[in-house]
Order: structure tokens, then C-alpha cells, then sequence
């Protein structure tokens, strides 16, 4: 009985199971056929109806003039759409239109908003352009007033001022700051004047919603009284923003702008005729004829200049010196010196109708004037260069691809501007939080591939920034003209005769150079660098700035060709000099010159040949009773070798150790060398030189070790040659990146023309026979009773060519200090190198020098010393 039970209700169990399993798996079907049947054997819900099937509902006939609105609906929405998409299109190709140069960005915003004040003045003062005119009108009134009418005059002033001026994004805030300041002052202020009017329509004839803005909390909570001021003092302040100006400068400004100016039209109309051709003043480009004198100044050196200037109506058009003022005007115990003007453009004649001589105009000399007969070459004779160039469309691609390789190699960096030289553009990089510069440093490579070119420097960091410098040749390239060096501001104020122009650097400025700061210079760059044509650029800046009795040259020029120009000019001591023997014979000659000055100076209590001079001229120092020498000023002298590799493979010892006497001593005895080499290796620029010689000027070199050896450091090997070069004057820890100035045959010949036709040269005897430093004449001191023994070493070291303490003690049986002895004697005359421990030391002199070394060391002189006559 319990077995049927339990089987009756296992069936139970599986019929249910079974209709559920059925249930949901025809759910789907029965969902979409109609209300579902219920299962055999359940049970209908009393009272409810089984549901009914919906049928569709006939679709009933549209009008047509629905159909054809609802078309005409949907065209002009989508009409709607494409001309929204092609509107915003275009507003972001504009906004991402990278390749317009930022002027004509600039005199676009300028355009437009020259527009807008045209808009605006139709508007407010015409009542036209309707009905634009009275919508723009009535949005204007209600937010500044009656100030609208003055809206265009700001506006249009403000278009003038964008299209005359150069973006400078350092002062723009303090415009923005200024401008806001002076318009809301004013606003409140016009409030306050109106009575404070409170409805909208009163509003909008007096400062409009601004004004009351600014104005009524100002007026009720402290009373017009004291509001007014307050609002006057914003004003004000906002007027010294924009100007630039501080409350310490204002006076001077008003002096400047209404006393001085006065005094000196009163001056001018009192003491001069208009049809008088002045000699010695000049007319500055501007609305008033302005007096200018420069007056003389006292140079350390002993040079006095007096530098009346000129500007000219021509676009290079530079103060000129031809003439001296008569002395008439200023007090000469208290003369004013006026900082040298540069006319960049053309000039405007004065009010007073004055103008110079028409072949007075066109003259591009220095500041600086000599007395004597002799004159200066006029810079007349060399041609100007073109004007700079601005950042152009390939720049900004060149910032892009740059910016391209940063976003690939998911660097977190940004170009956030570039500064465009003559040769390369610095695109500056600012880095992220956290990121490290090796990140950008290690990208070299890439980005040379990015950019399409080979020579991309790297500078990490840019001194003075907080920014990684990419330097990238430009495609077009800027040539420097010397002339433009010369008559730049920064050379022309140094009157030093020794003033030479390099070139111009990244940021576009002139570099200008003292050989007698440097003080001596040492020049390197391979064939095709520039380095000749620097070595030009120096001699006729040499040429032009100073007179033969300021600065006497050596010209040395193992080539034969490279200074023949120059030969004849009256500031050479002996002619060019192309033998390397004489020209060994030369610097020994200036080293004997130096310890001569050297002695004078000690005898005189003057520690530099400036003071010396000085007092030579003021007649501090005179000859002694008896004695026939005339004490006359020491010019300086400058030395310049063309080929340093030539000179130390003939005679190295002589030629090294004259160079690092000279180099040590000589800057107070104003001589100065100028070393150049188009190979720059370890045994032509030895570590002596490298040491006394700190200023350094590379140019493109052909490995990274020749631009180590020149500037302790990598870089000219990144050059590109034809002028670019690295400049490191002493005392600077990153080298300057400059393009050299260049000069043709032209301009050379009519300088050199120049200086032959006012004076002959005065050459120096026994310059070129002078005894290089090596050959003595005596017997040092240092010797002793040790001449045999020290002979016999020499001979004995020199023969085997082997330098070795241990030989000597064996050969010549003496002990290991009298060994070494010999060994320090032979070393300080450079027979044999230093020593390198356990290893023989070099032996400097050949076999068949033996016999002219020992005749030196006996104090006699080579027997196969060649014949410098």
C-alpha cells in the first residue's frame, strides 16, 4: 500500500515537472502566437475570459499636404545639419590652422576687430546698419551706456595698435590688467556723474549695467565722495599698467616729455639758422630736432673718442663721426653722454626742415674716431646684410614633428616655443611632472629622422630656462654681414680698438668680442667650416677700429695664401711671415718683446701696459739723466697663426714653449695670439696650450674627438658647417652658438685699400732672426760641474733612443740620484718626455739633432742651424 502511494505521487512529481520543462521552453513560441493553453490536466481561473488576439488596425489615407510638410520638415533639418557640421568644420580647421604665420594671425584679429568698431560706429553714432545696427546698439547701451559712442575710437586704436607692433606676450598681461582697469573706472566713474540711476532705461543713458554694477555698491555703501577717488585711483593705476610706467618715473616723463623738449626748441630757435649745414649734430627721426653731443671719455687704455652722431633717412643709416662739433654747445666739466641711437627704418626729417648732405646719408661708420691723420676705413665700404627673418610656415611643421615623436614615445613633453636664428631654430621643450630629461636627450635619433635632417643638438637644459633647447638647421638660411656686427649697439658702445665682431647668435643678437678680455683665442674647425672666413671677418674688424699705432699685427700663414691680402698694411711689424722656421723665430722675438714691456712696467710701478700708457702720454715717465731713449706708448700686438699644424710638425718644442710663454704672460703686456688649425688633434693643441689659451671658438668638425679636444665637451661635430660655430669665451660654461660673419674678396681689397693708401708699413728688424727660445747662449746654471757626465747622457739616450734611468747607472756607473739628475736636466731641455713610471721615457730629440742639442747645452749655437737671412 505504501509502495502504490509513494508511486502515485512520484508520477504527480513528474507530470509536474514535465509540464513546467514544457512551459519554458515553449514560452518564446506561445508569446508570440497567442495567450498560451493551459496544461492537461490544471485547471482554468474561474470568471475570466480566455484574451483575444489584437488585429492590426487599417491604415487609414494621410492628406497629402501632411506627407509633403512632413518632407519638407525633414529636408530643412537636415539641411540645418550640414550646414551646423560644416560650420563648426570650418571654426575648428581655423582654430587648428597651424600653418598661418602668427603676423598674419595677428592682423587678422586686427581686421576683425577693426570691423567690429565699423559695426559698432554705424551703429551708435549713424543710427545704420539695421536692423544689426539696432540690435548690436541696444545690447551695447544696456551693458556700458552712453559709452558705446566711445566703443569704436578704443576699438579702432586697438586694431591699429596690433597691426604696428610685435606680439610680446611678456606684457600682455600687464595691457589686459590696465585696459580692464581704465574701462571699469571709468564706467563706475560715468555712473556716479549721472546721479546713480537705478531703472534700466535711466541705465542705459548713463554707464549701463557695468557701471551700475561697479558703481552703486561703491556709492551706497561708502558715498559718492569717497567713491569717486577710489575709482579715480584705479583709473590711474590702470593708465601706469598700460603705459609701463611707475609713480618714481612720472616726473622724469613729464620732464622729458614737456620741460626738456621746451628748453631745447627754445635753444635751437635762439642760437642756429635752418639754413645752416651743422657739422658734428644730427637729427634724430621723430618731431623734434634734438641737439645731441657725445662727449669725450676716458678710456683705461688711454683712448679718447668724441662721437657726435647722425642718423640718415636710409634704412642702414648710422650715426656718423666725419666731423667734430665746435665745441660751443654743453659744459665740457660736466658733458652728457646719450646712449648711441640705431635707425632701423626710415627716418623723418625734424619740423625744423634740416636735412644732411645727400652723400652723408648713405654713410655707415663706427662711433669711434682716432686723432691723428690717420683715418678709419669708412664701413661704407662693406655692404649690409638684408633684415631678419621671422618664423615662417616650416618652423611651425618642424614644432609638429617634434611634438609628433613626443606623442609616439609617450613622452609626457610639450613644444611650447622656438626661437629662430640665422642657421638653426631652438624649439623649446617643457617637460612634465617627474619626467626625466634623459627621456628627451635619448630621442635625438628620432627626431632627427622626424625633422628629415642629421644635425639636430641637443641642449639639456637651455641656461637660464626650464626647458630642453632642440636646435634644427633651417631650410632657409641667413647670411651675416660683418658691417651689420660692427654698427650693432653692443659694438659700437665699446670704443676699444681690439673689438672684433663674430657674429649673431641663436636669439638673433650681434655677437661682438675684446680680444684683450679674451685673452687669446683659439680657433678650429675643418675645411669648409668658416674658419678662414672668421679669421677675415677678424682682420677688417682690426682693420677698421683701429689705427698702426694702436694695434701692430704678425700675420704667420704657413699656406702662403690665405693672408695674402693682407700684405702692405701699415699695422704689420714684419711682413707675412710663411716659413714655420721663421715663423718660430718670430714668436721667440715676441717673447723677448713681452719681457722687455715687463721690465718697463716694473720699473714704471704699473701692473698693465694701459697704465703704462697713460702715463707715458700725461709725461709721468720720462728717461732717465744721460740716457738717449724716448719713452713712447706700447701699441698692442696681435699675433695670428693660420695654420698651427703646420708650425708643430716643423719645430714643436720651439713653437709649443714660445706659445705657453706668450699665453701665460703676455696678457698684461697687451699681446694677445689667435691660434687657428683645421686640425684640432691631441699633438697640434697639446694640454699646455689648451690650458693658457681659455677662450675657444669651434666650428664643424669631423669627429667628436677633435670637438673635444677644442671644447672639452661635445657639439661641433653636430655642425653644419659654412659658419655655424660654438663660441666659448672665458670664464662661460656652456658654449655660445653663433653664425659667423662673412665678408667677400670685395670688401676685404677696398679695406685694405683703404689703410695702404694713408700710410707704409713700418716693419721691425730682427723679427724673423730672433733665436727660438730653446738656443741659449750661456750655460745654465743648473748644471754645475755635471756638463761632461750630462753630455755623455745625451749622447748616450739620443743614440739609443732610450730614455732610462737604469742605462744611465749601468753605462755611465754612477748612482741612482746622480742617474735621475741627469735624467730632470734632460727633461727640463726637452730631450726626453716625462716620466711615465715604470716605462722608458720618450725621447724627444732625433739622431741627427744630436750634435745641435749638445752644442746648446755647451752655450754655443746648432751648427746645422738653418740660415734665417
Amino acid at each position: 500500500m505504501a509502495s502504490k502511494t509513494a508511486a502515485r505521487s512520484g508520477a504527480r512529481t513528474s507530470r509536474s515537472k514535465a509540464a513546467s520543462g514544457g512551459a519554458s521552453r515553449g514560452g518564446r513560441a506561445t508569446a508570440s502566437a497567442g495567450p498560451a493553453r493551459p496544461a492537461k490536466g490544471t485547471r482554468k481561473p474561474a470568471g475570466k475570459p480566455a484574451k483575444r488576439v489584437a488585429k492590426p488596425i487599417p491604415r487609414r489615407n494621410q492628406s497629402v499636404l501632411k506627407v509633403a510638410g512632413l518632407a519638407g520638415g525633414r529636408a530643412m533639418r537636415a539641411t540645418w545639419m550640414m550646414a551646423a557640421k560644416g560650420t563648426g568644420g570650418a571654426a575648428r580647421s581655423i582654430g587648428r590652422a597651424r600653418d598661418i604665420e602668427p603676423g598674419h594671425r595677428r592682423d587678422g584679429v586686427a581686421l576683425v576687430v577693426l570691423g567690429i568698431a565699423v559695426v559698432v560706429a554705424a551703429s551708435s553714432w549713424f543710427d545704420a546698419a539695421r536692423p544689426v545696427g539696432a540690435w548690436v546698439d541696444a545690447v551695447l547701451r544696456t551693458f556700458i551706456g552712453s559709452a558705446v559712442v566711445l566703443l569704436p575710437i578704443v576699438l579702432a586704436g586697438t586694431a591699429i595698435g596690433l597691426m604696428r607692433t610685435e606680439p610680446n606676450p611678456d606684457t600682455r598681461p600687464r595691457l589686459i590688467l590696465g585696459s580692464s582697469l581704465i574701462a571699469l573706472s571709468f564706467l563706475g566713474l560715468r555712473h556716479l556723474w549721472a546721479g546713480s540711476p537705478e531703472s534700466p532705461e535711466l541705465r542705459q543713458r548713463a554707464a549701463g549695467f557695468i557701471g551700475f554694477t561697479i558703481g552703486g555698491p561703491l556709492s551706497d555703501g561708502l558715498t559718492v565722495w569717497i567713491a569717486a577717488p577710489l575709482l579715480f585711483i584705479g583709473a590711474l593705476f590702470g593708465l601706469l599698467l598700460l603705459t609701463g610706467t611707475t609713480i618714481r618715473e612720472v616726473p622724469d616723463v613729464l620732464r622729458g616729455l614737456f620741460g626738456t623738449r621746451l628748453l631745447q626748441r627754445e635753444y635751437y630757435d635762439d642760437e642756429f639758422d635752418d639754413g645752416d649745414d651743422y657739422e658734428g649734430y644730427s637729427d634724430f627721426a621723430g618731431d623734434d630736432a634734438d641737439t645731441v653731443e657725445v662727449a669725450r671719455e676716458d678710456f683705461s687704455d688711454g683712448y679718447y673718442d668724441e662721437v657726435p652722431l647722425r642718423p640718415d633717412e636710409e634704412l642702414r643709416a648710422w650715426p656718423s663721426p666725419n666731423t667734430e662739433p665746435d665745441g660751443e654747445i654743453g659744459e665740457p666739466d660736466a658733458p652728457t653722454v646719450p646712449e648711441p641711437a640705431v635707425a632701423r627704418g626710415a627716418g623723418k626729417a625734424g619740423k625744423s626742415g634740416r636735412s644732411a648732405p645727400a652723400e652723408k646719408q648713405e654713410t655707415l661708420v663706427l662711433d669711434r674716431v682716432v686723432e691723428g691723420p690717420y683715418a678709419l676705413p669708412s664701413m661704407e665700404l662693406l655692404v649690409a646684410g638684408d633684415p631678419p627673418k621671422k618664423r615662417s610656415a616650416a618652423n611651425s611643421h618642424m614644432a609638429g614633428a617634434i611634438g609628433d615623436v613626443l606623442t609616439q614615445f609617450k613622452v609626457d613633453a610639450a613644444v611650447t616655443g622656438c626661437t629662430r636664428g640665422p642657421t638653426v631654430t631652438r624649439y623649446e621643450v617643457e617637460l612634465g611632472p617627474g619626467v626625466k630629461v634623459e627621456k628627451i636627450t635619448a630621442l635625438q635619433k628620432n627626431i632627427a629622422y622626424a625633422v628629415a635632417t642629421e644635425s639636430v643638438r641637443m641642449l639639456a637644459p637651455i641656461p637660464g630656462k626650464s626647458a630642453v633647447g632642440i636646435e634644427v638647421p633651417n631650410t632657409d638660411r641667413e647670411m651675416v654681414r660683418l658691417a651689420d656686427v660692427l654698427t650693432a649697439p653692443t659694438t659700437r658702445r665699446d670704443h676699444h680698438p681690439l673689438v672684433i665682431g663674430l657674429g649673431k647668435d641663436i636669439e638673433g643678437d650681434f655677437i661682438s668680442a675684446n680680444l684683450a678680455k679674451m685673452p687669446h683665442l683659439l680657433v678650429a674647425g675643418s675645411t669648409g667650416s668658416g674658419k678662414s672666413s672668421f679669421v677675415n671677418s677678424m682682420l677688417v674688424s682690426l682693420l677698421t677700429r683701429a689705427t698702426p699705432e694702436e694695434v701692430r699685427m704678425i700675420l704667420i700663414d704657413p699656406k702662403m695664401v690665405e693672408l695674402t691680402p693682407y700684405e702692405g698694411i701699415p699695422h704689420l711689424i714684419t711682413p707675412i711671415i710663411t716659413q714655420p722656421k721663421k715663423a718660430a723665430a718670430a714668436l721667440a722675438w715676441l717673447v723677448e718683446e713681452m719681457e722687455q714691456r715687463y721690465q718697463d712696467m716694473q720699473a714704471s710701478r704699473v701692473r698693465h701696459i694701459d697704465d703704462f700708457n697713460e702715463k707715458v702720454r700725461s709725461g709721468a715717465i720720462t728717461a732717465p739723466l744721460g740716457s738717449q731713449r724716448v719713452y713712447k706708448p706700447y701699441p698692442y700686438v696681435v699675433a695670428i697663426v693660420d695654420e698651427l699644424a703646420d708650425l708643430m710638425m716643423t719645430a714643436p718644442r720651439d713653437v709649443e714653449e714660445a706659445i705657453v710663454r706668450i699665453t701665460q704672460k703676455a696678457r698684461a703686456a697687451g699681446i694677445h695670439l689667435v691660434l687657428a688649425t683645421q686640425r684640432p688633434s691631441v699633438d697640434v693643441v697639446t694640454g699646455l696650450i689648451k690650458t693658457n689659451v681659455p677662450s675657444r671658438l669651434a666650428f664643424a668638425t669631423s669627429s667628436l674627438t677633435d670637438s673635444r679636444v677644442i671644447l672639452d665637451q661635445a657639439g661641433a661635430e653636430k655642425l653644419i658647417g659654412m659658419g655655424d660655430g660654438l663660441f666659448l669665451p672665458m670664464g662661460a660654461g656652456k658654449p655660445i652658438r653663433l653664425q659667423g660673419a662673412f665678408i667677400t674678396d670685395e670688401e676685404i681689397h677696398a679695406v685694405v685699400t683703404a689703410c695702404k693708401d694713408q700710410a707704409e708699413p713700418e716693419y721691425t728688424e730682427g723679427v724673423t732672426n730672433a733665436k727660438p727660445t730653446g738656443e741659449r747662449t750661456d750655460v745654465d746654471s743648473d748644471i754645475g760641474d755635471d756638463m761632461d757626465v750630462l753630455l755623455q747622457a745625451v749622447e748616450l739616450v739620443v743614440s739609443s733612443q732610450f730614455g732610462s734611468t737604469s742605462m744611465l747607472q749601468r753605462k755611465l756607473r754612477v748612482g741612482f740620484a746622480k742617474a735621475g739628475r741627469l735624467m730632470d736636466l734632460m727633461e727640463t731641455r726637452n730631450i726626453v718626455g716625462p716620466s711615465e713610471g715604470s716605462k722608458a721615457r720618450e725621447v724627444l730629440v732625433k739622431p741627427d739633432e744630436l750634435a745641435g742639442t749638445l752644442a746648446l747645452i755647451r752655450g754655443g749655437v746648432a751648427d746645422d742651424a738653418p740660415d734665417e737671412d
